[in-house]
């Protein structure tokens, strides 16, 4: 299994990359090679897993085989000529792209290439995109950039003039089907069931294959809309979508957290004995609070994110509710995204309109930008399922 296995249905993507990592090998670099890309495509579709291929092709002397140790150190995280930085609160500071800067400028201890990975680079503040700016217009003779957003907008458009484009697109149902049968070996009704629900993000469609929680708070999600019958269950149901994804940040940042603080205790000396070490080891309290912070933020990060995911599997809910009421969908309750609810599709396509379903499909997108702007997720939650509710009173009382 190759690095480029990742990338699910990018099949142009993957021979341009391949063409670059062996332009990478020449010396000088062939024309295919540049510095810095800019690697963009929408939630789900493999922007982070392009690049880190991409990376572990820079390094592997066979273009990306997946088995030698420069790949597995890559695979990792633990290769030295590549750092992958994600965001550990909702923004990169002007400190942080600075600190990115300088280590860029080091040089590459095994290979020809020091490799930055920047994901979510949509969330470097206009500050910290300038201090970019200046390491790509001048960049050290052996480092390469790999920037990751949703859409070229994302970045400024000096920075996007400078990088070569990478677009991926959003993998169609059977290509997602089709890789978790071939590749992880999940079930076909598993994988297709978890390939319709995550509407082309891989990641998530991973979670649905291999997680029963998380199906099941998935679930819980979509048996919302029946729930909704006074402002009391509105209220209990906005705490219950903020509850899961709380729970879904614990499950992902839990493990990271733990594992960074057993590394500062273990770097601070924890256990150790003498004069010397004894005096150092009180100095982390400090180190500890300051961790505790960065994962604070990163956990908030994450806990918006995940609120998104469930928003839009609210809209992907709305959707088939839509489609029956347009006659869109056959009798079969074939082409609905979520077939497993489609007794609770039908229920909520027969208690109201399609000019009242995409009245409520708006109302969740308001709460999307609500998320974005940092209103706090109670409050959004709580103005979304009165929405959803009673979608033609907006503003009013129930």
């Amino acid at each position: 299994m190759t690095v480029w296995d990742l990338l699910v249905g990018q099949s142009s993507v993957v021979e341009r990359l391949q063409l670059a990592a062996a332009d990478a090998g020449k010396i000088p670099a062939g024309p295919g090679m540049t510095h810095a890309w800019l690697v963009t495509g929408p939630p789900g579709s493999g922007r982070s897993s392009a690049a880190g291929a991409f990376a572990a092709a820079l390094m592997c002397s066979a273009g990306g085989c997946g088995e030698c140790d420069e790949c597995v150190a890559v695979s990792k995280g633990s290769h030295p000529d590549v750092e992958v930085v994600r965001p550990e609160g909702v923004t990169y500071k002007t400190a942080d792209a600075r600190a990115l800067v300088s280590r860029a400028a080091i040089a590459p201890s095994r290979g020809r290439w020091h490799v930055i990975v920047i994901e979510d680079a949509d969330r470097l503040t206009e500050t910290a995109n300038n201090v970019l700016l200046k390491a790509i217009e001048e960049p050290p003779p052996r480092a390469v950039w790999l920037l990751c957003t949703p859409s070229v907008e994302d970045v400024l458009p000096t920075i996007r003039s400078r990088c070569r484009h990478i677009m991926l697109r959003t993998p169609s149902p059977a290509e997602v089907t089709d890789y978790l049968v071939t590749k992880m070996g999940i079930s076909e009704q598993t994988a297709r069931f978890a390939a319709n629900a995550a509407q082309g993000h891989v990641g998530r469609a991973k979670a649905l294959a291999r997680d029963e929680s998380a199906r099941q708070r998935r679930r819980d999600v979509l048996s919302i809309p029946s729930e909704l019958v006074d402002l009391g269950s509105c209220m209990a149901a906005a705490q219950k979508i903020v509850s899961a994804a709380k729970e879904d940040a614990v499950s992902i940042t839990g493990p990271i957290d733990e594992r960074e603080r057993a590394d500062l205790l273990l770097a601070w000396g924890e256990g150790a004995q003498g004069k010397g070490l004894r005096g150092g080891v009180r100095g982390v309290k400090g180190a500890l609070k300051e961790l505790e912070d960065r994962q604070k933020s990163r956990r908030t990060r994450t806990e918006r994110d995940q609120l998104d995911r469930a928003l839009i599997d609210l809209l992907g809910f709305y959707r088939d509710v839509l489609a029956v009421q347009l006659g869109a969908v056959e009798s079969d309750d074939a082409g609905l995204i979520n077939e497993e609810m489609a007794v609770e599709v039908r229920g909520q396509a027969a208690a109201g309109s399609a000019v009242e379903t995409l009245q409520r499909v708006n109302a969740i997108e308001r709460a999307r930008l609500a998320l974005e702007a940092s209103v706090a997720p109670a409050l959004a939650m709580e103005s979304l399922t009165i929405d959803l509710r009673r979608p033609s009173l907006r503003g009013a009382r129930l």
